[in-house]
């Protein structure tokens, strides 16, 4: 039995013109946008207090270095996982309710491991299980989020769209450390379980208002789909759907499975998370080890990869919309200068230099991150988009980030990349894996080109 608030509601379209529906939009579609926005931010509220809690949790209750690293797997697995199942299994239901349903849920495991938590073998197994569980209900976020957008915004401001809800994560992740220290100090006497239990009661507020605000698409109020708003042709993928009636199934196989474009952008997908999780992950370590910067140093230039990457999620984003949806070639042109700047980043022999190469890169590295999943947009159909969406995220956390974390460091520490080791090898690693994302995207352009001109042969939607 289905819950309530997850059934889509599709009322019959007004008898007004598109030019006078389009004046009742904004008002529903920006309530529908924060709560995606919201919602996605306070899940990092409820993620990152994690990395925020583990001095503490070593030094109040012993925890030991593996115990947080099993703790923290337990949540990569489930979230890698989840991006599949869930976002299957979401499909067809109303995707914007399913961010609070998701928050709701992570933040009751939240507040469960703030209360649970101690230093016995029990509790700890108990930490591991809800943290994990917090992981998969978490993993249907960005999806639906992306569903959601694509329901409500015409393809000439999709990228701006998705770009800037983007932002979102960014936001959640540099609010997360201060919402977890204050609640720690400010109602539970510096006790890390504040860490956990006040992130938690503000994300399970946060969850409850937005079941209330806003809907998955303007067919909800009466505006029709944004195609019949804003006049624009609908989607080759759509078209097929509603004509031959596809099952869940049958759109997850012909669309997802067997479309070559997502599998070569699921692949790109892996080779990006290389590259930005083997400078997120790594920046901070060879900047004090090799490079020679105090540990203030290294990490101010962590600071400027997020602050990068903040400015060009936006700039992306509106930058594909004027080239027309073109996605891929964006893609492209980021990910040249990626290869380039890698190099100055390696041998940055000044502060400024560090800095600097991690702001571009930062800024270049989130044109393909936010790119590959608004060009999956145009080769899937809308029930079918957060399985793909889904699909492409599980390759990257289970392969790539997984590669980046553990092997780059493994290269690192002097095992050999084709003949290349230590640091030299790791960043032979780094710009091989920029260079078969651009192949991978050059070739999503081609497809993606050949879209566009059939699209603009194609007659708009009344």
């Amino acid at each position: 039995m289905e819950l309530s608030i997850l059934k889509r509601v599709r009322k019959p379209t007004l008898d007004l013109s598109p030019k006078e529906r389009r004046k009742l939009w904004f008002s529903p579609f920006l309530k529908s946008y924060l709560v995606v926005f919201v919602s996605y931010m306070a899940m990092y509220l409820v993620r990152k207090n994690f990395n925020i809690a583990q001095n503490d949790m070593i030094s109040d209750y012993g925890m030991s270095l593996t115990q947080l690293g099993t703790i923290g797997l337990g949540f990569s697995i489930t979230y890698g996982v989840g991006k599949t199942v869930l976002n299957y299994w979401s499909g067809g239901k109303n995707a914007k309710n399913i961010l609070p349903l998701g928050l709701l849920l992570s933040g009751f495991c939240i507040l469960g491991m703030g209360l649970v938590m101690g230093p016995s073998s029990s509790q700890f197994i108990m930490m591991t299980i809800l943290y994990a569980a917090s992981g998969f209900f978490q993993s249907g976020g960005g999806s639906n989020s992306v569903v959601t957008i694509t329901n409500w915004t015409p393809r000439n401001r999709r990228g701006l769209g998705v770009g800037f809800w983007n932002i979102s994560h960014n936001a959640g992740g540099a609010l997360a450390a201060a919402v977890a220290m204050f609640g720690a100090d400010y109602f539970f006497g510096g006790d890390v379980k504040g860490m956990f239990i006040f992130p938690a009661a503000i994300a399970i507020i946060i969850a409850i208002i937005g079941f209330f605000m806003g809907n998955d698409s303007p067919e909800a109020y009466g505006l029709g789909t944004v195609e019949e708003l804003f006049e624009e042709p609908i989607s080759e993928e759509d078209n097929a759907v509603k004509e031959n009636k596809l099952t869940k199934m049958e759109i997850f196989k012909k669309y997802v499975l067997f479309n070559k474009v997502i599998w070569l952008l699921c692949f790109a997908n892996v080779f990006l998370y290389i590259v930005r999780s083997g400078i997120d992950q790594w920046s901070t370590v060879y900047a004090h080890q090799i490079l020679g910067f105090s540990k203030d140093v290294a990490n101010s230039g962590f600071t400027m990869f997020e602050v990068g990457a903040l400015v060009g999620t936006c700039l992306w984003g509106l930058l594909s919309d004027l080239f027309n949806g073109r996605r891929g070639a964006v893609s492209c042109i980021a990910l040249i200068g990626i290869v380039f700047t890698l190099g100055y980043y390696q041998h940055a022999d000044s502060i400024f230099a560090y800095k600097a190469s991690l702001f571009a890169l930062g800024f270049l590295v989130f044109a393909p991150q936010l790119l590959i999943g608004v060009a999956a947009i145009g080769f899937v159909p809308k029930q079918g988009l957060a399985a793909a969406d889904g699909v492409k995220g599980t390759f990257a956390y289970l392969i790539g980030d997984s590669f980046a974390k553990i092997g780059l460091g493994y290269i690192a520490e002097g095992n050999p990349f084709f003949g290349l080791d230590g640091w030299t090898g790791t960043f032979a690693a780094i710009k091989a894996a920029a260079i078969a994302c651009f192949v991978l995207m050059a070739v999503v352009a081609l497809f993606e080109e050949i879209k566009i001109r059939k699209l603009a042969q194609q007659p708009a939607a009344y």
